[in-house]
């Protein structure tokens, strides 16, 4: 697996125009409000939605 971190400081819309842009496949998106729910938000790239996962559903993604 390989990693992008976005630390540049943007809002987030631009970062994700920009991993768009670049064609990053997935977007893993760890925020504070999902910490506290114990979820991940998930984007594959040409999907419309994001989606709320668990730990082990977003690892099930990849394994």
């Amino acid at each position: 697996i390989e990693v992008a971190l976005d630390d540049r400081g943007l809002r987030p819309g631009p970062m994700f125009a920009d991993a768009e842009l670049i064609g990053i496949p997935h977007r893993i998106v760890i925020g504070d409000r999902g910490l506290a729910a114990g979820t991940y938000e998930y984007r594959r790239r040409g999907e419309a939605e994001n989606r709320s996962l668990s730990r082990d559903e977003l690892l099930a993604l990849f394994d």
